[in-house]
Parts: C-alpha cells; structure tokens; sequence
C-alpha cells in the first residue's frame, strides 16, 4: 500500500494533468470561437467620468456640469467614456454532489472546464478574475487578479480543494461577492443547484441587481433519467443518507423523472425572476454549443 506522502503526490500528478488538459482544450476554445464573442458581450457595459468639455447643440442636458458652468460663464457638460477592464468572478460549488461522476467527467471537472472558458476570455481581454469556492461556507477566496497564472491557479485550486463541508448553501458565497465586489462585474455561479431549499434566492436578487450574474447549471445525465437497474443503493454524497430503489418499476423511474423536470422548472424560473441567464453543462455533452448561443443571445439583446 502506498505510503501517505507517495498518495499525496500521485494526486497532485492527477490533478496537474487535468489542470493541463483542462488548459489545453477551454485556451484553444476561448481564441478560436468565444474570445471576440466574450469581448462584444460584456466590453463597455459600463462607463466612467473622463474630462469636461464645452456644450454642443444636441448634448444631454443631464450631463451638464452646473459648477464648471458657473466658473467658466459657458455651458460645460461631463464627458464619459466605456469602461474597458472587467471583473470576472467565479462562484464555483466544491460541495460533495460535485464529485459525482457517471461519464468521463465529474461535475467538479465540467464546473473547472466551465470556469476556466471565462478565466482564460478574461486573461485574453486584459481583464482581472478572482474565485470563491463554497459548500454551504466559504472554501477559499482569491481576489480578482491578471494573468494566466492567476487563472490556472484558480483551476488548479478547484479541482484540488478538499472541502471542510460537504454540504450546499449558495448564501454565503453569493453575499460575500456583493460585500467584496465594489463596481459592476461579471458574476458566474457554476453549480449543480442541488439545495434543500431556495432560500438563497434573496442573496441571488440583490447580487443580480448590482452586477451581471450568469449560472451555470452542471448536472450528470444519470441525474436526469434513472436507468434500469434493478434494486440500486442511493446515496446522498452530502448527507450519507442511503436509500434502496428498485429501478425495474416503471413507476419509480418516471415518479423520479416528474420530480426532476419539476426542479428544472422551478429553477428556471427563480432565475427569469431575478434577471440571471442559465447556462446548462451536461456532463456527457460538448458545452461549446451553449455557450455560443449564450453570447449569441445576450449580442442581440444589446443592440
């Protein structure tokens, strides 16, 4: 049997490669498909005060500047210009459902995959990214920071975190974003939203109504349609609690299957309330696709 410090650095190994492969695929992704969409989605959102200028027919009167007015005895109005640097946060779930995994994947793995596609748009654009990683606490905080050692950082750190809880609460990440967070940014939450209740969505609401929040929904095809297979044992990986089905009933598996299409829907509108935009990220299924269609979308609203 290995010994502890030869386990510890076959994990690091592990870890190291799907950091490189993870690297390899979203980098090549982000400059050949969704970097200029990324960069037409979400540069000059914003705008910031720049210089004065004199008064010019046709100008916004409430842009004028009534006590540079007054000093210089002619109308002066303030001039703006777009805000060209954007922060990127990152609201990644480590709880223990993400450790699941029925295909290749895990959904801790897709959610790096998904997080690492805006880490690497943001390094590209010149923008700034920082990560909280939470269960139902806080995990770890990196304040948004350039660079591409920055951003494999914070991949490195997703995949490699051991959480002190295994359970789900959004709360505290989504709060501790709107205290840290001083001026309008991109807010990605990646979760599989596997909570006992929604009673994260008033935190979810005041976050929506200062920032851009995105959420990427992860979820494992197993947890859609419950296959065929006789008498299972299911276990919650957050609780431990077990139960035994019997998945030969076609009663269970489409019982289970309403129940799931009920939370789809549920969360689905929780985030129309609220103004966030989902984003799915099936285990099994290139995400390619919905992300194109995400900036396709969000491209055709602003015009």
């Amino acid at each position: 049997m290995p010994a502890p410090a030869e386990q510890n650095d076959e994990r690091l190994t592990r870890i190291m490669k799907r950091v490189r492969r993870i690297e390899l695929i979203t980098r090549g992704m982000v400059k050949e498909t969704l970097g200029g969409q990324y960069h037409s989605r979400f540069k000059g959102q914003g705008i910031e005060f720049d210089d004065f200028r004199e008064y010019q027919a046709g100008d916004d009167v409430r842009f004028l500047d009534w006590n540079v007015t007054a000093r210089m005895n002619e109308p002066f109005v303030k001039k703006y210009i777009e805000e060209r640097e954007l922060t990127v946060m990152l609201l990644v779930d480590v709880s223990g459902s993400g450790d699941y995994g029925s295909v290749d994947d895990s959904k801790r793995e897709r959610a790096a995959e998904m997080a690492a596609v805006f880490a690497f748009s943001a390094v590209q654009n010149q923008d700034k990214t920082g990560v909280i990683l939470f269960s139902d606490q806080i995990e770890q905080y990196l304040p948004a920071r350039k660079g591409a050692s920055h951003a494999l950082r914070i991949i490195r750190d997703i995949l490699n975190i051991r959480p002190r809880s295994r359970k789900t609460d959004i709360r505290p990440a989504l709060d501790l974003a709107l205290q840290r967070i001083a001026h309008r940014a991109l807010v990605i939450v990646v979760s599989d939203f596997l909570t006992p209740d929604a009673a994260w969505e008033k935190s979810l609401r005041a976050l929506a109504a200062k920032h851009d929040v995105v959420a990427i929904h992860v979820v494992d095809p197993k947890e859609l349609n419950l296959p065929k297979a006789g008498r299972v044992c299911m276990e919650d990986p957050e609780t431990g609690e077990q139960i035994i089905v019997n998945t030969s009933h076609a009663s269970v598996r489409s019982f289970f299957a309403e129940r799931v299409a009920a939370m789809q829907v549920t969360l689905g509108q929780l985030f129309r309330k609220n103004g966030v935009e989902r984003i799915a990220a099936q285990t099994d299924l290139d995400y390619a696709p919905a992300l194109r269609a995400y900036f396709k979308s969000r491209r055709r609203r602003k015009k």
